[in-house]
């Protein structure tokens, strides 16, 4: 999860070094805010300049403010999110080793740290902190102090480690250098005039270059200011193509709202749009971003497994009731963590999509390797370029929301819908289950969604309003049925990770098989009541379970279709969307339940973008 840069610049000492790392770590703070610090290698010392603080980023920004760094040529600095340790300065990174001449950053968990860490104390190493990163810190430094240099450690010391992690460091006797690698954990480069970078995510240096490289699994990258250099674990030089990132650094900032979740929920028309524009190929058929999937596999698919994790999982949950529907390929949905646990039954006819944002999800990965080791096809839904699962799945899918930055999901769910929806209409398309004239039709239908967000986007005040007037709520329950129960759950999701309050997402029929027992005087139940236009039967019943709460006390908050006359005879407060098909309904009633969580977290006085305990992106499992 922690955030990683790093930095290296030609010419004279300067502060631009600490300048480009402390601006990464600002962006890249999503991924882990129990401690941030920063090491600079300055020319003519025999020791590296080194600043950590224990909290998030504005610490350590208080810190240097009060004792700065001198200038240098290179720098590395870190974000934590803790794993070994608790979130103390001494657990901070970076980590000292050599009498402070050479300083590692880590991202990940080092399974086997413990024989190693007693082979360096057996040694006569001394710890400073609670962590697995100081174990590979001072491996590193023994491997230098042999004769080699850093980059020929590193490779080394890689060799050694199991488990999961990205490693950066850097060395006072090599000024102009910073060493990387990678195991099952992000790392980007970035490629400068003069100057080179590393991140976690390309968001850490696209302030100063779009041109990027992948680095891949047990990989070695050496940056100087004239270059890279990437290398296997056995230094074998690896070519690589670069890619641009098609995004500028005015998306990775706030724009004037007042927390980066509130820029991302007005985001969403927009990403949407993205996410369906160019789909269609030179004869007029939709088309997949990457892949190597031949339409005869695809064709022959059988059966379709989603896996993903927290609110990837609901968009999953909504693409089923999609893609069953269109394509009549029956669909499961599968919590990544457990699915490679279960021993579940895969062949060459079953298709495994893969829905991540980051496309880093550690759980994710794990499950998307299992299945491929199956020998099944796995298509991908991501936001990230170059990220591990867009470069190991068959075929990919990508979002277009931008960055996300705020901690809890909101524009990356519903470009996954979008996209999910393209796949499955891109199935139906293949397999022939639709005519030409109803794939137009579905497409049009989709292209209408960004302007029907962004009408619900504009009409949100009331929504606003009644959070502010529930901050002393101790619990809320959502009600969805058919494509709103994944909404329900999403809502629900969303008010425990924003506002800490006990929120529950129950399918609406299921409310009478035990969940009615919660029901008391004064309990707010948000309820997404499905279109009367669709399928009748679903509308009735979900009025019923209305009523079934109203009649035990409960307020109704009640998210309808305009034009629904009835909705508003059960509802204590009543939030209408634009008439849209029942499958597409997701992109807009899930809307009003996002701004509601932000509104009563911020009026809690909490950090919506930040959550406690949270980080952006699940790197391990």
């Amino acid at each position: 999860m922690c955030g990683i840069v790093g930095y290296v610049g030609s010419g004279e000492p300067s502060a631009r070094a600490e300048g480009v790392v402390m601006g990464g770590l600002e962006r890249l703070e999503y991924r882990g805010y129990d401690s941030a610090g920063i090491a600079v290698v300055v020319p003519g010392s025999p020791v590296l300049a080194m600043a950590k603080k224990a909290g998030k980023l504005t610490n350590l920004a208080k810190l240097l403010a009060e004792t700065p760094l001198p200038h240098g040529t290179a720098a590395i600095g870190h974000t934590r999110w803790a794993t070994h340790g608790s979130p103390t300065d001494a657990n901070a990174h970076p980590h000292l080793a050599a009498g402070g001449r050479i300083a590692i950053i880590h991202n990940g968990i080092i399974e086997n740290y413990a024989p190693l860490r007693a082979e360096l104390l057996a040694s006569g190493v001394q710890f400073l902190s609670d962590t697995d990163t100081e174990v590979a810190g001072h491996l590193l430094a023994r491997y230098v102090d042999g004769g080699l240099s850093l980059v020929d450690a590193m490779r080394a010391v890689a060799r050694r480690l199991e488990g999961a992690f990205t490693l950066l460091a850097i060395d006072a006797n090599e000024p102009h250098v910073v060493v990387g690698t990678r195991r099952n954990s992000p790392l980007v480069i970035g490629i400068g005039d003069g100057e080179n970078f590393l991140g976690s995510d390309v968001v850490a240096f696209i302030e100063y270059t779009k041109t990027a490289l992948e680095l891949g699994q047990d990989e070695v990258v050496e940056i100087t200011p004239e270059g890279v250099s990437i290398t296997d674990l056995g230094g074998s030089p690896v070519a690589r193509e670069p890619f641009t990132v098609t995004w500028d650094a005015s998306a990775a900032q706030k724009g004037g709202f007042a927390s980066f979740m509130d820029k991302e929920i007005h985001d969403q028309p927009s990403a949407v749009a993205d996410t369906l524009r160019g789909r269609l190929d030179e004869r007029g058929k939709l088309k997949l971003d990457e892949g190597i999937i031949a339409e005869t596999v695809l064709g022959a698919v059988d059966k379709i497994i989603v896996v993903a994790c927290g609110t990837a999982f609901y968009a999953g949950m909504v693409a089923k009731y999609a893609i069953e529907h269109w394509t009549r390929i029956p669909v499961e949905v599968e919590l990544a963590h457990e699915f490679r646990y279960r021993d579940p039954v895969l062949s060459v006819r079953t298709l495994v999509v893969a829905f991540s944002q980051s496309g880093e999800t550690m759980d994710t990965i794990m499950a998307v390797r299992h299945a491929q080791q199956q020998g099944a096809p796995v298509v991908a839904i991501i936001n990230v370029q170059g990220s591990t699962i867009a470069r190991e799945a068959d075929a990919v899918l990508y979002t277009r929301a931008g960055p996300e930055i705020a901690v809890a999901s909101t524009k990356a769910f519903l470009a996954q819908i979008a996209a999910s929806y393209l796949l499955g209409i891109y199935l139906a398309e293949l397999r022939g289950n639709k005519f030409p004239d109803e794939i137009a039709a579905l497409l049009a239908e989709l292209n209408e969604m960004p302007a029907k967000i962004q009408l619900v986007l504009d009409t949100s005040e009331p929504v606003r309003e009644l959070a502010h007037s529930m901050v002393n709520e101790r619990t809320v329950l959502f009600l969805g049925r058919h494509i709103g129960y994944p909404v329900a759950l999403e809502g629900a999701l969303k008010l425990k990770e924003l506002a800490y309050i006990h929120a529950e997402g129950f399918a609406a029929g299921e409310l009478k098989h035990g969940p009615i027992a919660l029901i008391e005087p004064g309990q707010p139940v948000f309820i997404v009541l499905p279109s009367p236009r669709g399928k009748e039967v679903l509308h009735s019943k979900v009025i019923s379970n209305i009523q079934e709460v109203r009649a035990r006390g409960a307020r109704t908050f009640v998210i309808a279709e305009e034009g629904d006359t009835e909705a508003a005879h059960y509802a204590d407060h009543l939030f209408t969307v634009p008439q849209t098909p029942t499958l597409l309904m997701p992109l807009l009633t899930v809307v009003p339940l996002q701004i509601f969580a932000l509104e009563l977290a911020s009026a809690k006085g909490f950090d919506v973008d930040q959550p406690r305990n949270l980080a952006k992106s699940v790197t391990v499992e």
